[in-house]
């Protein structure tokens, strides 16, 4: 049973859920965003698996997930990105914020998220139980395809996209 730490609005936690619980719940819990990009600055992104429990087919940043109890957001990003990817880069916090989203499954996404960058130049090799598809792309086209087809992507990779990209661009190693 994978659970989230439940977190106040200062990321202060405040008791473990069941993962799908606290989604069914919408209430406030821990997570990360990692984007890694090439060196020609081009952003990995993925396909999220069909299957997942929400956002299914969905176009996302390179890894996004939870920590575990006892366990550092840089060492539950490291964890997923190995488990999602197949491959470990160093991370850089870049930024935080809360977001909340509600999904037409009655699921919600209410998440304090940690926003880290990395640099990788190799082919992934992705967990085909997480990741449908991936690629390497250019930020202003996925920037041009987010106003074209807005419902193509998460709702987390959209908000950091458009209003949390300066933060990403300035730490980002290319």
């Amino acid at each position: 049973m994978e659970e989230v730490i439940l977190v106040n609005e200062k990321d202060e936690p405040i008791g473990l859920m069941e993962k799908l619980q606290a989604h069914k719940q919408g209430l406030l819990h821990r997570a990360f965003s990692v984007f890694v990009f090439n060196r020609k600055g081009e952003l990995l992104i993925h396909q999220r698996a069909k299957d997942k429990y929400h956002c299914g087919g969905l176009w996302t940043n390179t890894c996004c997930s939870h920590p575990r109890e006892n366990e550092t957001v840089m060492e539950a990003a490291s964890r997923r990105l190995q488990e999602e990817m197949g491959f470990v880069v160093p991370l850089e916090k870049v930024d935080e914020f809360i977001y909340k989203a509600e999904f037409e499954n009655g699921l919600t996404e209410y998440e304090y998220d940690h926003i880290l960058v990395g640099s990788f130049d190799e082919v992934p090799n992705p967990n085909r139980g997480e990741v449908q598809d991936w690629k390497y792309v250019s930020v202003e086209t996925v920037l041009d395809e987010i106003k074209i087809n807005p419902d193509k992507f998460t709702y987390w990779f959209i908000e950091i996209m458009t209003n949390r990209l300066e933060n990403i661009i300035q730490k980002a190693n290319y």
